[in-house]
């Protein structure tokens, strides 16, 4: 066989080929969106960054430290819900996870000023809910039980979270009237 029926069978198998699959799509071009990411992002971490946008003394970035939210802050955002383009199930999730960790809880200072949306002084951190910020980071750093041994405590933690005073009360139980 020769360079020139070489060649007559390199150009048959080519038309051949592309009779047979379909036109391939032309590459997208830079401005294209990208594709989503496998592992979506939680929710509830992107309800906070729009409240970090829209609020950024209230809710600093980190490395800033967080600073003690002011009694109320959850029916105040609550109100706020339309205005601010939020649903209720996840501002509420929103501030609980805000207000449930080391770095919230390290804010719980006696005499700590609490701050409303704009940054304003609206309180002050009482001596109980410090000594409950310490109790629950102290709680954190325990190991954890098997569950099956876990299972007495749990309703006494159900009551320790329905009444968590370093959260804005209203947080800790959003159904309670009573907050």
């Amino acid at each position: 066989m020769g360079f020139e029926q070489l060649a007559d069978l390199k150009k048959q198998l080519a038309a051949k080929a592309k009779t047979e699959r379909p036109a391939q799509p032309q590459a997208k071009p830079k401005s294209a969106p990208r594709r989503q990411q496998e592992n979506p992002v939680d929710p509830v971490v992107l309800t906070i960054g729009k409240l970090q946008r829209l609020f950024p003394k209230a809710f600093p970035k980190n490395p800033a430290p967080k600073l003690p939210l002011k009694i109320g802050i959850h029916k105040e955002l609550l109100g706020k819900a339309g205005e601010i383009g939020l649903e209720e199930a996840a501002i509420t999730e929103a501030v609980k996870t805000w207000c449930r960790g080391t770095r919230y809880w390290a804010s719980i200072v006696e005499g700590a000023p609490r701050i409303d949306l704009e940054g304003n002084t609206a309180g002050e951190v009482s001596a109980r809910d410090a000594a409950q910020a310490r109790s629950l980071e102290a709680r954190r750093r325990q190991p954890r039980k098997p569950k099956a041994e876990a299972g007495a405590g749990t309703e006494a933690q159900q009551a320790v979270q329905a009444t968590d005073p370093t959260l804005p009360a209203d947080a800790a139980a959003p159904d309670d009237p009573s907050a």
